[in-house]
């Protein structure tokens, strides 16, 4: 998939912006503040209906104003998102609305390296789900479905189980949740663990193409959803009534991420934090296209910050091989570095955004 041309009327900071692309790299420079990020994250927005930033859509509009569109131009379809205050979010494919906007998800395949990644290292099990989640939602939409379905039935049971505090808990309907989560949990942790085995070894492949010393990354998927979790959850009611939420489920699986066996979080420095997410990244690149078998568009902001001048070499070189990787969008704050970095390559699309 390449993305043409793009199109942003009242998006954030753009009034009335159009880019075009190249089918390889695009180094969007300027300082910061001038919109490089918020470019991005309208990319973001046409492959998954929302900000890749976790912002609601009301904030993606220019403050003077009360709409924004979002208009893609691609080499297979066309795609726009509208969104006016007070009204419903449209969403376009090819000029037609889909049924649902989860129906988008996949059509357009995208991987996002941001400089916040390193969430997912830092901070709790939630992070982690989500990118898992995300990557197998991309060509998987059974796997989609059965997530929604959870996160549905389990917010519905942790209602009851609040009620519950107040008077006598309704058992029957307890056990046509239960009946609902217990086959989902276990199909949800079934894939999770199954991802984690094939994402490992393009991790490792990556991860040693951007460091030149031996260091094992390792990826572990933690779960409570075993062969006996079905007789484990249903004799857990008692404690879910007293914490007033549902203790076990898929919805407490974790991904922990190490270094040589040793936890990242806890012994990795942030040169080596940083080269680890932008390997998990690439590693979900090389999943999708193995899955797809279409290259996804490669989206990275900010990427050189915390590297040194080494990784920053390998990881040009990397991004080089035009028979790996498609069309590439990275943003930099350094124009000179940028300028330099790609200068031999003739191909490579400069954009520069002024303030």
């Amino acid at each position: 998939m390449i993305l043409k041309s793009l199109k942003l009327t009242h998006f954030k900071n753009h009034l009335n912006s159009t880019f075009d692309f190249n089918d390889g790299i695009n180094c969007i420079i300027g300082k910061n503040g001038t919109g490089k990020t918020n470019l991005l994250d309208a990319i973001y927005y046409l492959s998954f209906t929302k900000s890749s930033v976790g912002s609601t859509d009301r904030l993606a509009i220019n403050h003077e104003k009360d709409s924004f569109t979002i208009y893609g131009t691609y080499d297979q379809l066309t795609a726009a998102i509208q969104f006016e205050k007070g009204k419903a979010k449209v969403l376009k494919i090819d000029g037609q609305e889909p049924e649902k906007f989860r129906d988008v998800i996949g059509k357009i395949p995208l991987v996002i390296v941001l400089p916040d990644d390193t969430a997912m290292i830092k901070e709790g099990s939630e992070e982690r789900r989500k990118f898992f989640d995300g990557a197998l939602s991309q060509f998987d939409h059974e796997y989609l479905e059965m997530l929604l379905n959870y996160n549905r039935l389990l917010k519905q049971r942790n209602a009851l189980l609040k009620e519950s505090s107040e008077r006598r808990i309704d058992l029957k309907l307890i056990d046509t949740y239960d009946d609902q989560l217990i086959p989902l949990s276990k199909n949800i942790s079934y894939k999770r663990a199954e991802v984690v085995d094939v994402f490992l070894p393009y991790m490792e492949g990556n991860y040693q193409a951007l460091h030149d010393e031996k260091e094992s990354p390792g990826l572990l998927f933690k779960t409570h959803v075993t062969a006996d979790f079905e007789k484990e959850f249903k004799a857990n009611l008692e404690k879910d009534q007293l914490m007033q939420r549902t203790m076990l489920g898929c919805h407490k699986d974790d991904f922990q991420f190490t270094l040589d066996d040793h936890a990242i979080k806890k012994f990795g420095s942030q040169g080596q934090q940083k080269t680890f997410i932008i390997s998990l990244k690439l590693a979900l690149f090389d999943f999708l296209m193995t899955k797809t078998g279409e290259k996804p568009l490669l989206l990275l902001d900010d990427i050189f910050d915390k590297l040194d001048d080494s990784r920053i070499k390998l990881l040009v070189e990397l991004l080089e091989d035009k028979d790996r990787f498609g069309q590439i969008f990275i943003t930099d704050a350094r124009a000179d570095r940028s300028r330099e970095l790609f200068s031999p390559q003739k191909e490579v699309n400069f954009i520069e955004i002024a303030e």
